[in-house]
């Protein structure tokens, strides 16, 4: 009976030890990001890449110890709620989203996914935070807001266009943080004793006609804010109608410069999308949403596309020229 007692003691031992061993040779879960956004990726694949490149810097290697379900609504925002409750459904452990119609989409699929905005225009206004310093809910991020932006931008157009009397402001009144964006405009024009000229694009078959009533209304340039899947697929279009109709044009985005734009001055939201990397890594090692504050944009660009102001006959000063971040000729 005693020597039955050691062997089952025994054996009892050597299960316990085998079911430790087996638990420690369990794979470490790895963990599954969800990147949601509502452009294609060709027009925002350099947005993709710096989100990549900031989860490299902080040793996170995709397809090795982290997973990435990339997710795009192809510029349909009708498939983002579609999407957004497909990445809830995969139980992945963060949401990463670009821009503020694909935050929303987001939001409304979960209220415990962390969701990080890659970038928004106005954070507290969209209704995503509680405040800056303390979201509160289960969004954090970084915030596309930069007070003076519109009075820079608009400096910059009068350093180009002397006479600048009359500013065409092409916009989508349904985007958010739409009109945060126009309030900061009209106090620029205040400022400048220009009068503006406010065109609506609600979608890309807008852009022609909104360019002629510009030039009907002679403008002497234009400030560019329409982004997302009404803008971005349509870059080149745009870069072209603002020559053909001799507007100088002055956007927020490097990208519509590259294809073929006057000029730039913006936030640089290539580096806002590497930065969102840094939440993912925060909230993986436990921290909530609610206690990142949301961080505001630290670096802008000023690019200028020399070759377009030629083809406009426009001259751009040297000590604006001496200004630029990138000159492309």
């Amino acid at each position: 009976m005693h020597n039955k007692k050691i062997v089952y003691l025994a054996l009892g031992a050597m299960l316990l030890v085998l079911c430790f061993s087996a638990r420690a040779q369990q794979p470490k879960k790895v963990p599954r990001i969800g990147y949601l956004s509502g452009s294609p990726p060709f027009s925002i694949a350099e947005h993709n890449e710096a989100f990549r490149q900031g989860l490299r810097e902080l040793g996170y290697m995709e397809g090795k110890n982290i997973v990435i379900e990339w997710r795009s609504a192809e510029g349909k925002p009708d498939r983002l709620p579609a999407l957004a409750t497909e990445l809830v459904h995969l139980k992945v452990d963060v949401i990463v989203t670009a821009g503020p119609l694909v935050t929303r989409a987001a939001k409304e699929a979960t209220v415990t996914i962390p969701i990080v905005m890659a970038q928004d225009p106005d954070p507290v206004g969209n209704g995503f935070v509680a405040s800056l310093a303390r979201p509160g809910g289960n969004i954090t991020g970084l915030s596309r807001i930069a007070p003076d932006l519109s009075g820079k931008q608009m400096e910059l157009l009068k350093e180009i266009v002397p006479m600048l009397s009359r500013v065409a402001v092409f916009g989508t009144s349904t985007r958010p943080g739409n009109a945060l964006t126009l309030r900061e405009v009209e106090l620029a024009a205040g400022a400048f004793g220009v009068k503006l000229q406010y065109l609506d694009i609600l979608s890309p078959k807008d852009i022609v006609t909104t360019f002629q009533a510009a030039v009907r209304e002679r403008a002497d340039g234009a400030l560019w804010f329409v982004t997302g899947s009404i803008g971005n697929p349509h870059r080149k279009k745009i870069a072209d109608l603002a020559v053909s109709s001799r507007l100088p044009v002055i956007y927020f985005q490097r990208a519509d410069v590259e294809a073929g734009g006057l000029m730039s001055y913006g936030v640089n939201v290539v580096d806002l999308h590497r930065r969102a990397a840094t939440y993912v890594d925060k909230i993986l090692k436990g921290r909530k949403p609610a206690d990142l504050p949301v961080e505001q944009p630290t670096k802008f660009e000023f690019i200028v596309n020399l070759k377009t102001a030629k083809e406009m006959g426009l001259t751009i000063p040297p000590n604006v020229l001496v200004r630029a971040d990138k000159v492309i000729r």
